[in-house]
């Protein structure tokens, strides 16, 4: 819930500075959450967890969207896609560095017993689960491939 609060400060002071991308940035986010509460039928408080996986997808939409505008030569809209994924990015938190997924991937592995690509749903979802909001799922299943073919 803390993250409403956040926003309307962050909303407040992207109006006074005119920062048109902040700006639509954050009215996405409210926008995002405030679809997600109603859309509960009786629940009108979200979790934390439901708050970072509404703005983790809504980063890897802009970013997304940021890859198609490049494939299509279209620069600008790219970076204002990009730019916008960077606002989003910063209520979620920090991110993991690929070398501390590796380590969590290893432990789970070691956990699990996991032998090959047959064990990759196994270990992706433990991965997933102890790693939500912390890492991209996309970099996690690179490092859970890599960890079960080598």
């Amino acid at each position: 819930m803390t993250l409403l609060y956040n926003l309307n400060d962050e909303l407040k002071s992207a109006m006074r500075a005119k920062d048109s991308i902040k700006l639509e940035a954050l009215r996405a986010i409210k926008s995002a959450v405030l679809l997600a509460k109603t859309a509960g039928a009786g629940h009108t408080d979200l979790s934390e967890n439901d708050e970072i996986k509404i703005l983790q997808k809504l980063v890897k939409q802009r970013k997304d969207s940021a890859t198609i505008y490049r494939e299509q030569n279209r620069g600008d809209l790219a970076a204002t896609e990009e730019a916008q994924a960077d606002v989003i990015a910063e209520f979620l938190p920090e991110q993991l560095s690929a070398a501390a997924i590796e380590r969590i991937v290893d432990e789970i592995i070691g956990k699990t017993g996991a032998e090959g690509m047959k064990d990759m749903g196994k270990v992706m979802g433990m991965a997933s689960k102890e790693m939500a909001g912390k890492a991209d799922g996309k970099t996690i299943s690179i490092i859970v491939k890599h960890r079960l073919n080598g």
